[in-house]
């Protein structure tokens, strides 16, 4: 082991707190693909880790690793946590899925919880996700509304089932409101990257585009729009975004794993823990569309807010047919619901969407 590797697993071993806990105390641990500061996708959850220890004070202590990659390292990681202490560890991106099942298939006494993934391997794993998607279709509907060039964008992450799910969701609300509009989907192939994240804006803006979602986790994009001085809109992604207001982000998908992390915690704390696959979205306080600003106009926003309390009502599904598949197949007839499977395996466009999904 050279001097670098033993400094990494040094720090790790600080920031865990070592592996000498009280036996009334529960250790909670949490692996993030980003910093805590991305303003989105990992601050949010760290958010929900923090809940938890506000939840339960001096019987819980948390614990966290930022900025851990996907792969080898991600393997490595969880093995120290385990190591550490560690009585449930929370690893909360898609690519931590096989290295969250093989650690935790050497540490049965451990539970882990793996978000928005599939695989169950061993009964100490359970899985988490939520329905973006149904954000998806709000925004899409604002998206529709707004557009001045009938130009919309969306930057994607990774062609995995949970981001096509919303790049169609978006795409196909704006187009129920605009005929006209079209969708630019460009591929950063990176969760967080700010440079790419604002590099794939640019290109949107100079595309013509005026309103931009995305599924990756800085506010680069919003910054990018920011300096179009009012003639681009976009949207807070994972966490509210709101040093953006009142625009470019216009209103925001916000991921609220607070009530998750506390329950799950807690099931531990209890010994009533047990594997599961939760797929959680508003209805249940898990997907929460952040304030719509002034910048929307009132009839868009008194819309937006109506397909809100529909969703949460548990009356609108955002895949209602009749819809068809990009290719022109028919997929859903009029007035029926896509399945929960059909949706967790995604790999379609739907029909208006003319680019192509990535291998």
């Amino acid at each position: 082991m050279n001097r670098r590797t033993l400094l990494a697993s040094a720090a790790l071993a600080m920031s865990l707190g070592g592996a000498a806990l009280a036996q009334d105390t529960t250790k909670a641990c949490f692996v993030y693909v980003g910093p805590i500061g991305d303003g989105g996708w990992t601050y949010q959850h760290h958010q929900g880790a923090l809940a938890v220890q506000e939840a339960y004070g001096d019987k819980v202590e948390i614990a966290w690793q930022e900025s851990v990659p996907e792969g080898a390292d991600a393997e490595r990681v969880l093995t120290q946590m385990a190591l550490s202490g560690c009585n449930i560890i929370f690893t909360t991106s898609f690519g931590y899925m096989d290295a969250t099942n093989a650690v935790a298939a050497k540490f049965p006494d451990i539970k882990f919880e793996h978000a928005t993934g599939y695989k169950r391997e061993h009964p100490n794993v359970a899985t988490y996700d939520a329905r973006f998607y149904e954000g998806r279709a709000v925004l899409g509907h604002i998206a529709g509304k707004m557009t001045k060039s009938n130009k919309i964008g969306y930057i994607a992450s990774f062609p995995i089932p949970e981001v096509i799910q919303g790049i169609n969701s978006y795409y196909l609300h704006a187009k129920k409101v605009n005929p006209d509009v079209e969708l630019v989907v460009t591929w950063a192939y990176t969760w967080f990257d700010p440079s790419k994240e604002a590099d794939a804006a640019r290109a949107m803006i100079d595309q013509g585009v005026d309103v931009i979602a995305a599924h990756t986790d800085s506010t680069a994009p919003l910054g990018e729009a920011a300096k179009e001085n009012g003639a681009v809109i976009g949207f807070g992604q994972a966490s509210d975004m709101a040093a953006f207001k009142p625009s470019p982000r216009v209103a925001s998908i916000i991921d609220n794993w607070a009530p998750y992390y506390v329950k799950r915690v807690g099931a531990v704390m209890d010994g009533t823990w047990e594997q599961g696959a939760s797929w959680a979205g508003m209805p249940e306080g898990e997907v929460v569309i952040g304030e719509i600003t002034e910048a929307v106009p009132a009839d868009v926003k008194a819309e937006a807010e109506a397909m809100i309390a529909a969703i949460t009502a548990g009356e609108y599904h955002p895949f209602t047919g009749p819809i068809n598949k990009a290719d022109g197949s028919a997929w859903l007839a009029e007035g029926e619901v896509a399945d929960d499977g059909t949706l967790a395996g995604m790999n379609f466009y739907v029909e208006g969407i003319t680019a192509e999904i990535p291998n």
